[in-house]
């Protein structure tokens, strides 16, 4: 009887605390709204970049791969032709030796950008961290490129450049560097490399400023040089950026344009005319727009390839840290 007689008061009494216990997380979330206006405060916010996004990337965008299948010339309406521009893309020598020279400059931007980025980053890491170096290294950077491009073409003149009257006080023979063939792209890669290795090299600093100091120390213990350290420790820990940093400059480097077009203009004999020099005259110089747009796309396509077999290949998207 007494056994029988306590049950359901206990039970009552039991199904009483559960439901205090539950009610005060209850009213808190009535008071917060559920959470329902987080969501409207999100895109009040996303709403001035989704704009943008919109009006200056993705409609251009569509539009550009409409007009590539297009013939259009400003004057009169865009006339539909199928896949003719891309054929004519493919059998234009023209094209193929932007391309070339497009990788040519892409190649020594980025091999010699990125050592000398990976460089600077570590000896600021290792030897010091002053705020005043960090802003020195930076200052090319904030010259936009078309006075960057100037004043090299001013430095680097064949008569009466400062680098030439240099090499010439040494007992050397005047360097054509921007008019001639073979010297014009380096050139002009490593004009873009002076300014875009400081930028470079800030970012790989932060990356290198997220590894724990206590795998350095342990390496010490066991004996590690700093080169061996270099290798066994700061790379692999340091992969992910780095993977980030060379998408973003290898995009970075497809697109030149400006420094070629204020020193050299694609000459001389077209050694400099790269794929995006080519695409402006295509397009405003001759009133190509559907051809131009049709390289436009070409050019977009190698890119995301680039970017999926680099995001892929260096596994950007995983770390080293457990």
């Amino acid at each position: 009887m007494t056994v029988a007689s306590s049950s359901p008061p206990s039970r009552l009494r039991l199904r009483g605390a559960v439901k205090t216990r539950t009610r005060p997380k209850k009213e808190a979330h009535e008071r917060d709204g559920g959470g329902r206006g987080d969501g409207a405060l999100a895109a009040l916010f996303i709403a001035p970049a989704m704009l943008g996004y919109l009006v200056f990337l993705l409609w251009p965008t569509l539009r550009g791969i409409w007009l590539s299948f297009t013939r259009f010339n400003l004057l009169t309406p865009a006339e539909w032709v199928g896949l003719d521009n891309y054929v004519r893309m493919v059998n234009d020598p023209i094209f193929w030796a932007s391309l070339r020279v497009t990788l040519e400059y892409v190649f020594i931007n980025i091999g010699v950008q990125t050592v000398a980025a990976l460089a600077i980053a570590v000896l600021m890491q290792r030897l010091t961290q002053s705020s005043l170096l960090r802003g020195i290294v930076l200052t090319p950077y904030l010259i936009s490129n078309v006075v960057a491009g100037i004043v090299w073409l001013w430095m680097l003149d064949t008569q009466l450049g400062i680098g030439n009257e240099i090499i010439g006080a040494l007992g050397f023979e005047h360097i054509p560097f921007l008019a001639d063939e073979t010297w014009a792209i380096p050139t002009i890669a490593l004009i873009n490399v002076w300014r875009h290795v400081g930028y470079t090299a800030l970012l790989l600093f932060a990356g290198l400023q997220a590894i724990p100091h206590d795998v350095y120390e342990a390496a010490k213990i066991d004996g590690a040089s700093e080169w061996r350290m270099f290798w066994r420790v700061t790379l692999p820990l340091l992969r992910p950026v780095l993977a980030v940093v060379l998408i973003m400059t290898v995009i970075g480097s497809f697109q030149v344009f400006d420094t070629v077009a204020v020193t050299t203009l694609g000459g001389p004999a077209n050694a400099t005319n790269v794929l995006q020099l080519y695409i402006y005259s295509s397009a405003f110089g001759r009133f190509q727009f559907g051809y131009a747009s049709a390289m436009s796309v070409a050019l977009l396509v190698v890119l995301s390839v680039i970017t999926i077999i680099q995001y892929r290949v260096t596994r950007a998207g995983h770390t080293d840290l457990g």
